[in-house]
């Protein structure tokens, strides 16, 4: 028997689920399992993500419950892991084929990004979002909101919010994308890296991590590289404004990258392509190019 943790939400739940049926789809004779553990990310809700840490608040739970045993595997929402931390003894296993990865916009009237008036309010958590939403339409309003899916939606329609920003991947998991008002459009706003993959971590040398391979998603794995490295060489953590998207077509990566000041503002972006093979390097050398426009290389060591 092979134990699953998740996050109790129903979204982690769903993709846990997700995870639990392909496994069982490739590895018939195995009975898996799940286990339900609450995080800090899932216990705090009243304060912003940066006031109780980083993103790794969603996954430091699941990862002592592999470290003392309780599970075997932990299913994650990628752009939920940090980049520049890895945990002694344990390793991302398999990376899950992508779903959508743009953002969303679900608005109370119906009304579009651009159609919003000024001054109406929209909800996110996110420097990322908040960095590309001042670059689109810098009368609109910016305002912390926590919780999860489920959540959101109910403050939105008790009116705290005129609109709030999602990402496309949860809410077509939990199939309620018909509550979505607009994709936002990749050419002008780029999602977290790793937004739309699941990532599923175990520990080293383990028999599990073994029989997790087999859903390995190679086009996943090598994006996921890719973005992911753009974010260590800008030192960023979960208070940095940095999106980025790889894309894979006969064995060429094209990755984009935008990136933003602490601040919010001078939002540049960058793009890099070469060999899949060579994703990383790809990621670095973007990055490097970002930090180097916005005047933040202290700290970069190059590729």
């Amino acid at each position: 028997m092979v134990r699953l943790g998740t996050r109790g939400s129903a979204l982690a739940r769903r993709q846990t689920e997700l995870v639990r049926d392909a496994l069982e789809t490739a590895i018939p004779d195995v009975t898996f399992v799940t286990e339900v553990i609450e995080t800090q990310g899932d216990r705090v809700q009243d304060r912003p993500i940066s006031q109780i840490g980083d993103k790794g608040a969603f996954v430091r739970a699941l990862e002592a419950r592999l470290l003392d045993g309780t599970v075997d595997l932990a299913v994650h929402s990628l752009k939920d892991v940090p980049s520049d931390v890895s945990v002694p003894g344990l390793a991302l296993g398999a990376y899950s084929a992508r779903e959508d990865p743009r953002d969303v916009l679900i608005s109370a009237s119906g009304a579009a990004l651009a159609d919003l008036p000024t001054g109406a309010t929209v909800g996110t958590g996110s420097p990322r979002r908040r960095a590309q939403l001042l670059a689109v339409r810098p009368d609109l309003v910016a305002l912390d909101i926590r919780g999860n899916v489920d959540t959101r939606l109910r403050k939105l329609r008790a009116g705290m919010y005129d609109a709030i920003i999602l990402a496309a991947a949860g809410l077509i998991r939990l199939c309620i994308e018909d509550q979505i008002t607009q994709y936002l459009p990749l050419d002008s706003w780029l999602p977290d890296a790793g937004q739309g993959i699941m990532a599923v971590q175990g520990r080293v040398g383990d028999e599990a991590m073994e029989l997790v391979r087999e859903i390995d998603c190679r086009d996943s794995r090598l994006a996921a590289e890719a973005e992911r490295a753009v974010a260590r060489a800008l030192n960023a953590d979960c208070h940095s404004p940095i999106g980025a998207l790889a894309r894979i077509a006969e064995d060429r990566l094209t990755l984009d990258a935008v990136a933003a000041r602490d601040d919010l503002h001078h939002l540049t972006g960058e793009r890099g392509e070469g060999p899949a093979c060579d994703a990383s390097a790809i990621g670095l050398e973007v990055g490097a190019r970002l930090a180097a426009s916005l005047g933040r290389i202290d700290g970069y060591t190059g590729p």
